[in-house]
């Protein structure tokens, strides 16, 4: 009975040891068979071709640059009767297409909203006639300059020498427009004004006409044309910010980390302004906007 249970227990044995063999080389076959389809997965992601790196390779692999801009603001920015986009600031955009070999999209937005798209990716770069200021530097990079101007404080005619100094436009409302230099400049050389922000100028002109506001800052290119188109109803002020509260020039603006953007962008930009076609887009977008009244 011994030697019975005995050889049971030697039979268990080895039936327990050849079942533990076959569910080891079952599992080693597996592993086997496995490697093989795990190099053709590590072969096919290796012959993917990689994802544009920078922002300037994206710009070219999509084959357009995307530009955010406000397009109210003649010279600079504004459509024409056929509603293209027309301005210097337009002509320079396409010369920064043309040097990247790609097509040129325009997005017209608020004003405000043109630095955070270009922060987020929804544009590639803002061409609005964009200040070049410490405080924007903080949050985006700028191109050198394209062009620097004055500013002007546009008022109702009749009132050029009424508004001529700070002290008689104390306690009165000056117009900017919402998220400008020119809201920033009211509230730094204005300081007893009443600051009033509208998103655009062509409704500000209109509160100066009205009464509404004592008178707005602007560009003096923006100033001088929405005094041209008014049919007399507004005029320039005699009142002047000195050189220290409004040196102001324009830039073109670039998410940060892009410095090779950046450099393509000043090379366009030295080109342009060194050969005077810059200025010759300027004056032929100040004599457009005038023919359309703006």
């Amino acid at each position: 009975m011994k030697n019975f249970n005995m050889m049971k227990k030697l039979l268990a044995l080895t039936l327990g040891a050849a079942m533990l063999l076959a569910v080891m080389t079952g599992c080693g076959k597996k592993d086997t068979a496995q490697e093989p389809a795990d190099d053709q997965q590590q072969q096919r992601e290796e012959q993917q071709p990689a994802e544009p790196a920078t922002l300037l390779e994206q710009i070219k692999a999509k084959g357009k640059v995307v530009v955010g801009t406000e397009a109210q603001y003649a010279p600079y920015e504004f459509k024409d009767l056929d509603a293209n986009f027309a301005g210097c600031d337009m002509w320079l955009a396409q010369q920064i297409a043309d040097s990247l070999g790609v097509e040129l999209e325009v997005v017209d937005m608020a004003f405000d909203g043109i630095i955070p798209a270009v922060q987020s990716g929804q544009v590639d770069l803002g061409i609005a006639a964009f200040t070049n200021t410490p405080e924007r530097a903080e949050e985006i990079d700028f191109s050198d300059l394209y062009e620097t101007s004055a500013q002007l404080l546009i008022v109702k005619a009749g009132n050029a020498d009424t508004y001529s100094t700070k002290e008689s436009l104390v306690g009165l409302k000056v117009g900017a427009q919402k998220g400008t230099i020119q809201s920033q400049l009211i509230q730094s050389a204005l300081p007893e004004s009443e600051l009033f922000e509208l998103e655009k100028y062509p409704a500000l002109a209109l509160e100066v006409q009205n009464g509404n506001i004592a008178g707005l800052v602007v560009d003096q290119a923006v100033g001088e044309a929405l005094v041209a188109s008014s049919n007399g109803a507004l005029e320039v002020s005699n009142f002047t910010f000195t050189a220290e509260e409004a040196s102001f020039g324009k830039s073109v603006v670039i998410a940060k980390g892009n410095e090779d953007l950046v450099a393509v962008v000043n090379e366009v930009i030295n080109k342009v302004t060194a050969d005077g076609s810059y200025q010759k887009a300027y004056d032929e977008a100040v004599e457009l906007a005038a023919s359309l009244g703006l």
